[in-house]
């Protein structure tokens, strides 16, 4: 083989086995269920003779909670979040029966100020033409799991326009000072339709990890 052959292919493949040795934040965490909303089924009923216990609304502590994400590149990860949002929990009793929580995306900040507004741009939020996000949930199934998880969450997430079933595992605690739940899940963004694939040389992936930290309490 020539010389001026050879030192190119070994670039390639040298180039080749670091990007799929990069660890990644989003390695080893759990997948969100992702579905059009018109192909989940109705909820069996569950009514019961039990008396129905006292209902409470609960508003979203801004101050103690956190939405973030992180994507990943193949040469990197970076972190992101946003900083306006508003919510609020039912609760019947001592569980959680349904919560809703909408994001501004014009709020949306990242590690990195080009990155900040390109996440702006059509390439992605298209904060503009889709100002919000909503997630609610009204199914919350008890279901250990790893890293204090305890509940399987079942909603509907509205992002980029697109509304979409979904369901993750989370970790919810209900006390006397309010209600709290955090949550770790991947979801694909081109299910919402946000399809920017990144340089030639240092492509996204399509995964994106979301950190939910939301706690609430009596208004």
């Amino acid at each position: 083989m020539a010389r001026t052959t050879f030192y190119p292919l070994l670039s390639l493949v040298v180039a080749a086995s670091l990007s799929g040795a990069c660890s990644s934040e989003l390695d080893g965490k759990p997948k969100a269920q992702v579905d059009d909303v018109k192909k989940v089924e109705a909820k069996t009923d569950t009514k019961t003779d039990a008396p129905a216990a006292a209902t409470r609304t609960l508003k979203l502590d801004k101050t103690g909670s956190s939405i973030g994400f992180v994507g990943a590149k193949l040469t990197g990860d970076h972190k992101g979040g946003f900083e306006e949002f508003e919510g609020e929990a039912t609760l019947a009793g001592d569980q959680v029966t349904a919560l809703r929580v909408t994001v501004q995306t014009p709020s949306v900040t990242s590690d990195a100020p080009d990155l900040t507004g390109h996440l702006k741009s059509k390439d992605f939020f298209e904060v503009e033409t889709y100002p919000t996000a909503v997630f609610t949930a009204s199914e919350f199934v008890p279901k250990a799991g790893e890293n204090g998880v305890t509940h399987e969450l079942g909603g509907e997430l509205e992002l980029h326009g697109v509304k979409k079933a979904i369901r993750f595992p989370a970790k919810i605690t209900v006390d006397a000072g309010g209600a709290q739940g955090q949550a770790e899940f991947t979801i694909n963004r081109k299910d919402f339709k946000i399809e920017y694939p990144g340089k030639p040389d240092d492509l996204i992936k399509d995964e994106v990890l979301l950190k939910l930290d939301l706690k609430f309490k009596a208004g």
